[in-house]
C-alpha cells in the first residue's frame, strides 16, 4: 500500500502540467524575492486569489515552487544592495553586502545559492523523515519548552552585540518593547499605543526590518553618492563561492539541521533562524575578525539554515495545521482553499499529497538555484550603477513594501520614524541584529511565558525538556563570554606590542552617543509608566524589560562619561568645539528627504510625491538632463501603477485630490 502511494505520488509529480506550474511558482518566487522587504507573506497573498478554480496538484505545485525559491532569490538584494529581501534574510546582509562593496558579489552569491540548495534539499529530506516520526516529538513540546526556546533565541544577543554587551542588552530591550506595542496577549489591554488606532495591532515586522536595515543603508549610499561596488569589475567568481561552501561543508552540515529544527517550532523560526545560525558560526569560529566585514562564512551559515527552515516549517503546518511562520500561515490558507485539510490525516489518507509536497520542494530548490545562478551575472551589474540612479528605485520599493502592512499613510510615518532609529543605531555602531531579535521574539516569549506559568506554575523548571534547553543556553552564553574576553585580551596585548598611540580628544559631557542613550532610556521610562497602570499580567512583561533597559542605560552612561578618550570619533556627533560633524550634517540632510516626501504624500498624494522625489535625487546626485530624468521617472511610476493595479492596492491620494473629489 505504501509503495503504491509512493508510485502514485511520483507519477503525479512527473506530469508535464505539474512541472509547468511548479516552474511558474519558482519564477514568481524569484520575482518576489528580488523585491526587498516583501517575502513569502506578500507573495502568497498575491497568489491566493488565483488558486480558485485550479486543480489541486497544479495549484499546490505553484505554492511549493514559491515556498522553495523565495529564501534563495531574496539573497540578491541582501548581497547586492544591503537591503534584506525578506525578514528571514537579515543576517546575510552583515557579510554579504560588505563582500559586494569589495567587488566580491559573484563569490557571495555563488556561496549563498550553493548553501541554499544544500539547505533546501536537507530541509526536504528532514521533512520526509519528520512526516512519519515527528508527531510525538512536537506534541511533547509544551509552552514551557517553547518559552525557553524563545529565551535561547534571545541569548544570541550576546554573540551579536559586538564589543559591548550592555549595548546588546539595551538594543534587545528596545526590540522587546517595540514588539510589545499593541494588545497584551494575556489581558487584551492596549500598551504604548498613545490612543492611536494604527498601533492597536502592533508594529509590523516588514516596517521594522526595512526601517532598521534598508533606510540607513540607502541614506549612507546617498551620502557617499558612489557605486555600490567600489570595483568596476565584479571580483571573485561563482566557482569560488561554490568552493567556499565545500570548504565550509561542516558549517552547512550543522546550520541546515538547526534551520529545519527551528523552522519546525511554530511561530519561532520564520525570522530568527538566520540569526541563530549566524550567531552559531560566529561563536564556534576561531577567527572572528572578519565577520561583519565580508566573511563568506557569514553568508553560508544563514543561507543554509534559511532554506532548510522551509522544510521544517512545513512539519507543524502539515501535521497539526499550526503555521510555523507568517508565510506558512498564508500557505495554510492556500491548502484550505484547495480542499486539503492539514493535520494528522496528512500521514494517512493524504500521504500521497504529502509526498508530492516533499518532492516538489526538492525539485523547486534545484530549479530555483540554477535559475538564480543564470540570472546572477545580469543582476550583479546593478552594483556598478551609480547610486544616484538606484536610490530612488530602492526608496520606491521600500515605500511600496511598507504600505503592504495596512495600506495607510501611517505605514510611511512609522517607517521613517524607525528609519531614524536605525540610522542612529548604524552610525553609533549599535547592534541592529539584537534589536530585531528582541522584536521578533517579544510576542513569542511573552505568550509562552503566560501559558507556561498558567499550566505548570514554577514546576515548569523541573521539566526534562526545559532543563536540557537551559543547559544548552547557559553553555552558549558562557562560551560567548569566554571568546569575547579572550578576543579583548588579545586586542589589548596586540596594542601594547605595537605600542599604539591613543588619541585623546577634548572631552565633552554631551557626546552624541550619550544623548542617544538618554533618548532610548526615555522610551524605556515611557514604557514603564504606561505599563504601570495595566493589570499585572498585562503590564509585568514591559515593566521588567523597561526596568532592565533603564538599569543597563545608567551603567552604560556612567561607562561613557568616565572615559578619558574616545576610541571612535565617528561615534561622537558633537565635536570638541561644540559643532556638529560634517558627516552627521550630510547624513541628516539626506535623511530629510524622507519626511519631506511624507509631507508631500499627505498633501499631493503618493504617486506625485514619488515622481518629485525621483527628479530631485537624480538631478542633485547625478546632474542628469531633464529628458533622461523624465524618462526614468516615467518608467518607474508606470511600473508602480501596473503593480498596484495587479495587486488592487489603493495608494494614498493626498489632501488636494480628496478635496477635488469631495467637491
Amino acid at each position: 500500500m505504501a509503495f503504491e502511494t509512493l508510485m502514485n505520488a511520483f507519477s503525479e509529480l512527473m506530469q508535464i502540467h505539474h512541472m509547468i506550474y511548479l516552474l511558474g511558482g519558482v519564477f514568481l518566487g524569484i520575482l518576489v524575492g528580488i523585491l526587498p522587504g516583501l517575502g513569502g507573506i506578500v507573495g502568497f497573498s498575491i497568489m491566493l486569489p488565483f488558486l480558485y478554480g485550479m486543480d489541486q496538484t497544479s495549484a499546490l505545485a505553484m505554492l511549493i515552487g514559491m515556498v522553495a525559491v523565495i529564501p534563495t532569490s531574496d539573497t540578491f538584494t541582501s548581497v547586492l544592495m544591503g537591503i534584506p529581501g525578506s525578514s528571514a534574510s537579515q543576517a546575510t546582509v552583515l557579510d554579504g553586502y560588505p563582500m559586494s562593496k569589495k567587488g566580491e558579489a559573484a563569490r557571495a552569491l555563488g556561496a549563498a545559492f550553493s548553501a541554499s540548495l544544500i539547505g533546501g534539499l536537507l530541509g526536504a529530506l528532514i521533512l520526509s523523515i519528520f512526516i512519519i516520526f515527528a508527531r510525538d516529538l512536537i506534541l511533547k513540546l509544551g509552552s514551557a519548552e517553547l518559552f525557553i526556546l524563545g529565551i535561547f533565541g534571545l541569548s544570541m544577543v550576546g554573540v551579536l552585540s559586538g564589543k559591548s554587551l550592555y549595548k546588546g542588552f539595551i538594543a534587545a530591550a528596545i526590540g522587546l518593547l517595540l514588539g510589545s506595542v499593541g494588545s497584551a496577549p494575556a489581558t487584551g489591554e492596549f500598551r504604548m499605543t498613545m490612543d492611536s488606532y494604527y498601533l492597536y495591532d502592533g508594529i509590523k515586522l516588514v516596517i521594522l526590518g526595512l526601517g532598521v536595515y534598508a533606510v540607513p543603508e540607502i541614506i549612507s549610499l546617498l551620502v557617499e553618492n558612489k557605486k555600490i561596488s567600489k570595483a568596476e569589475k565584479l571580483g571573485g567568481s561563482f566557482v569560488q563561492g561554490i568552493k567556499d561552501v565545500w570548504i565550509s561543508k561542516w558549517i552547512v552540515a550543522r546550520c541546515a539541521p538547526i534551520g529545519a529544527m527551528i523552522g519546525a517550532i511554530p511561530g519561532l523560526g520564520g525570522s530568527v533562524v538566520d540569526w541563530i545560525a549566524y550567531g552559531h558560526v560566529v561563536q564556534t569560529s576561531k577567527d572572528k575578525s572578519k565577520f561583519g566585514k565580508g566573511d563568506v562564512r557569514g553568508v553560508i551559515a544563514p543561507e543554509s539554515a534559511n532554506n532548510a527552515k522551509e522544510g521544517g516549517g512545513l512539519v507543524p503546518t502539515l501535521l497539526f495545521g499550526i503555521p510555523g511562520s507568517g508565510s506558512m500561515a498564508v500557505f495554510l490558507g492556500g491548502l484550505v482553499i484547495l480542499g486539503i485539510e492539514p493535520g494528522p490525516g496528512m500521514v494517512n489518507e493524504n500521504l500521497e499529497v504529502s509526498y508530492i509536497i516533499i518532492w516538489s520542494l526538492a525539485i523547486a530548490n534545484v530549479v530555483g538555484t540554477g535559475t538564480c545562478m543564470l540570472l546572477s551575472n545580469k543582476i550583479s551589474k546593478i552594483t556598478t550603477i551609480p547610486y544616484g540612479y538606484v536610490a530612488p528605485f530602492m526608496l520606491m520599493i521600500i515605500f511600496f513594501a511598507a504600505l503592504q502592512a495596512t495600506r495607510s499613510l501611517e505605514d510611511l510615518m512609522l517607517l521613517i520614524a524607525i528609519g531614524a532609529l536605525g540610522t542612529l543605531f548604524k552610525y553609533f555602531d549599535w547592534p541592529r541584529p539584537a534589536l530585531l531579535i528582541g522584536f521578533v521574539l517579544a510576542g513569542t516569549i511573552e505568550t509562552y511565558y503566560y501559558q507556561a506559568v498558567q499550566f505548570y506554575s514554577w514546576e515548569m523548571m523541573e521539566r526534562p525538556g526545559v532543563i536540557i534547553l537551559i543547559v544548552f543556553m547557559v553553555a552558549s552564553v558562557l562560551i560567548s563570554v569566554y571568546f569575547k574576553n579572550r578576543d579583548s585580551k588579545k586586542e589589548k596585548e596586540l596594542n601594547i606590542q605595537n605600542k599604539e598611540e591613543t588619541t585623546n580628544y577634548p572631552y565633552s559631557f554631551f557626546t552624541g552617543e550619550l544623548l542617544f542613550i538618554w533618548l532610548l532610556m526615555a522610551f524605556g521610562l515611557f514604557a514603564l509608566i504606561d505599563s504601570w497602570g495595566h493589570q499585572f499580567l498585562g503590564g509585568i512583561f514591559p515593566i521588567v524589560i523597561s526596568s532592565l533597559l533603564l538599569f543597563f542605560g545608567v551603567i552604560l552612561s556612567i561607562q561613557i562619561t568616565s572615559k578619558k578618550r574616545q576610541n571612535d570619533i565617528l561615534s561622537v556627533a558633537i565635536t570638541e568645539n561644540g559643532q556638529l560633524s560634517s558627516t552627521w550634517i550630510d547624513i541628516w540632510k539626506n535623511f530629510l528627504i524622507l519626511p519631506i516626501f511624507l509631507l508631500g504624500t499627505w498633501i499631493l498624494g503618493f504617486v506625485p510625491s514619488l515622481a518629485i522625489l525621483f527628479m530631485i535625487i537624480i538631478r542633485t546626485k547625478m546632474k542628469s538632463s531633464w529628458l533622461k530624468i523624465f524618462i526614468i521617472t516615467g518608467v518607474a511610476i508606470g511600473f508602480l501603477l501596473f503593480i498596484s493595479h495587479i495587486m488592487t492596492l489603493h495608494l494614498p491620494t493626498g489632501l488636494i485630490y480628496d478635496a477635488i473629489i469631495g467637491a
